[in-house]
């Protein structure tokens, strides 16, 4: 099986997980996921769990760069970028200007949305939510993704 498979399963156990207290950007398992980035303080931290579903899928050394930027992790890979069609396990990357990303772990998808796993999010697919969670997104407001098999 694939790194990014493996990965996602990683990200499906932990789909509930919540920040402690609700809205801190800390509490475990929340600094775990910010500590695999090197991150010892409560931060925004979408990009650190995923680095940390991709560090929990294999021993062996990472492709991913190590960052708890989404917009870092897109700019310094591009040779793993893939603008057009996602596959489960890819990463996601959203981009909302002013240096502010959001990103998860596809899923699955349709002609319209992907679905996918996502680290401080919450009910109104916020990209400073509180948890982990399931969420569907419009493809059309994807930057791009990121594979690593």
């Amino acid at each position: 099986m694939s790194l990014q498979l493996n990965a996602l399963k990683v990200a499906q156990t932990q789909v509930g997980q919540k920040e402690n207290p609700v809205g801190s950007n800390w509490g475990e398992p929340v600094k775990s996921y910010l500590a695999s980035v090197g991150i010892s303080f409560p931060a925004s931290w979408c990009m650190a769990f995923v680095y940390w579903c991709f560090r929990q899928a294999t021993k062996d050394p990472l492709p991913l760069i190590q960052t708890g930027g989404v917009l870092r992790a897109w700019n310094e890979s591009k040779k793993n970028r893939v603008i057009g069609e996602p596959m489960a396990g890819d990463i996601f990357i959203m981009d909302f200007g002013k240096g502010l990303g959001h990103t998860g772990i596809v899923e699955k998808l349709d002609a319209a949305f992907i679905y996918t796993i996502e680290g401080n999010t919450n009910d109104t697919s916020s990209r400073e939510g509180i948890e982990v969670a399931r969420r569907k997104r419009p493809r059309n407001k994807i930057k791009g993704y990121l594979r690593y098999l």
